[in-house]
């Protein structure tokens, strides 16, 4: 399943909207998600499950990029 994780960059600061930044991750579940993540200190503010046109959608932009962790 592929996940959409809106992160800020820096885990010590309060999240600001307009530094929010975003990450495509293949994963079993959401607590998956968080386990992969975990080493790259990241400040995550919502984790969601994408699939069907919501996901082609996303495909279209030119830097779509699956990781798997």
């Amino acid at each position: 399943m592929i996940f959409k994780v809106y992160y800020q960059d820096n885990f010590s600061e309060v999240p600001v909207r307009e530094y929010t930044e975003s990450l495509f991750i293949e994963a079993e579940s959401e607590a998956d998600v968080r386990i992969k993540l975990a080493s790259r200190q990241y400040n995550i503010e919502f984790i969601t499950p994408i699939s069907g046109p919501y996901l082609e959608y996303e495909q279209q932009i030119e830097e779509f990029k699956v990781e798997n962790g």
